[in-house]
């Protein structure tokens, strides 16, 4: 594929597989980036682990200090005072019956879904449709509970979900290239630290293989694992 002209300036003196620290790493990518628009700032990480063992599934969450830089559009499945605790608490959308139908005719504008646990034999009903997406209520990860007014503030200050993919890798969206090097170094260290934690315990050996940072429209740099493990 024929790169373009910004893509080539921004490739020079690339070298694949060079190492980098952390501070490093996020200045090259700063200063390389070159999209017009406010490319997001993202994580790969190989991980230790057999995808394919269901017992070696790497799930979990992180409370990013200071955000993705998404606006994300929360949902809440409840009804009563738990419906009004989630309105209250900022969610998007809250309903039950009514939202359902409407994701059911093709509705799917939202980034995260609640529910409390006595409505989830109702929304049910829509886990072929959301769970492909990753979007149905979960308890796993804490989006099945009474307590919504917590789930959804965090939702909305930038807890977000990550997992393994069929390849061994966790993609993640740290924050953008508009934030500065202070704080997208706090979010990398915060997400790296909640992801050895969540190793399964049936993983042996390195868990953190390799970590590679880009912009969305830029070159993988790869940092020292070292430095964020230790």
């Amino acid at each position: 594929m024929e790169r373009g002209k910004k893509y080539k300036n921004a490739a020079q003196g690339h070298v694949k597989g060079t190492l980098f620290s952390l501070e490093d790493a996020i200045t090259r990518i700063k200063e390389k980036a070159y999209a017009k628009f406010d490319e997001s700032v993202d994580i790969d990480i190989n991980v230790g682990i057999d995808p394919s063992k269901g017992d070696q599934v790497v799930r979990g969450s992180v409370m990013l200090p200071h955000g993705n830089g998404r606006k994300v559009r929360v949902i809440v499945f409840a009804r009563g005072q738990y419906a009004e605790a989630a309105e209250a608490a900022g969610a998007d959308v809250v309903g039950l019956e009514d939202l359902i139908d409407k994701i059911n005719a093709g509705w799917l504008d939202f980034e995260y879904a609640v529910a409390t646990p006595d409505v989830m034999g109702t929304v049910g009903q829509l886990a072929k449709l959301l769970g492909p997406r990753g979007l149905l209520p979960n308890k796993k990860v804490g989006t099945v509970t009474f307590d919504v007014a917590h789930i959804v503030k965090e939702l909305k200050s930038g807890r977000a979900f990550f997992k393994n993919d069929k390849n061994a890798v966790v993609h993640f969206t740290l924050g953008r290239v508009s934030f500065d090097k202070v704080k997208l170094a706090e979010n990398i260290r915060a997400f790296v630290k909640a992801l050895v934690t969540s190793k399964p315990a049936s993983s042996k050996g390195r868990f953190i293989k390799k970590i590679t940072l880009s912009s969305t429209m830029g070159l993988g740099t790869s940092v020292h694992v070292e430095e964020l493990i230790k």
